[in-house]
């Protein structure tokens, strides 16, 4: 091979290097990234285990039947997020105005993230879940327990007592003397969760499950649903110490 030849052939690779890197990003391109990296992060999130397996065991086949139709439920709500956040990919792709479309789904989504982080009121269907304690047995783990399987049915929206649920919700103290968020809460302890009241009764009512666990203490748990459940407990918008937006 030539000299001539070895540079020709040199250069072409120079030119192909360049014109692969940098890799260019769109913003579509982004911000469909984001939405799909948040629907991955909700999937593993919300999928958990709800059943105790010694339960499952002696559980009559009715039972069983029930915990694999709400297993269902689960998978097809995934399912509809998955296919609306494709839907939104698709609009921002096609979009003749990809900036506006862009800023209307950040409007949306910020919306969204108040209901979840609790510094907007919220209302929708769900239900009304009320425990009595009347012996003071009712500890602070149990209704941790009450509340992730509200999570794991699909709650999008939960308070308890006037406290309203958010992230990084704990529930401390001792039986009969429970405190959320260190904030002290008395019997009957009243959740009113907005979701879809067809999963979120069941998930309560498993066998071995949340209302079980709740009567053997001599507790008892009435479950309402409701077309219209209103929480408008409301936490203040935090300011990060250090953090700050990348276009300040």
């Amino acid at each position: 091979m030539s000299n001539d030849d070895f540079k020709q052939e040199f250069t072409g690779r120079q030119r192909l290097i360049a014109g692969l890197w940098p890799p260019r990003v769109t913003r579509a391109q982004l911000i469909v990234a984001l939405l799909l990296f948040g629907l991955g992060l909700g999937l593993a999130i919300q999928v958990r285990s709800n059943s105790d397996s010694n339960a499952l065991r002696g559980a009559r086949q009715e039972d069983l039947v029930r915990i694999l139709d709400e297993v269902d439920d689960r998978t097809q709500r995934l399912e509809d997020e998955k296919q609306r956040l494709d839907a939104q990919r698709t609009e921002l792709e096609n979009s003749s105005d990809q900036a506006e479309e862009a800023r209307k789904q950040t409007v949306e989504k910020e919306r969204q993230l108040g209901v979840l982080a609790g510094t907007v009121a919220a209302h929708g269907p769900g239900i009304t879940m009320t425990v009595n304690d009347p012996g003071g047995a009712v500890r602070p783990d149990m209704l941790l327990d009450a509340l992730q399987e509200l999570r794991a049915a699909g709650a999008e929206a939960v308070e308890v007592n006037g406290v309203r649920v958010v992230a990084n919700t704990y529930f401390s103290g001792d039986a009969g003397a429970v405190k959320v968020d260190g904030r002290k809460i008395t019997a009957p302890y009243v959740f009113k969760v907005i979701g879809k009241p067809q999963d979120l009764e069941p998930a309560l009512n498993i066998p071995g499950g949340v209302v079980q666990t709740l009567e053997k203490e001599q507790a008892t748990v009435h479950v309402l649903r409701a077309d219209d459940i209103v929480v408008d407990a409301l936490r203040p918008a935090e300011r990060p110490d250090y953090a700050r937006s990348s276009g300040q």
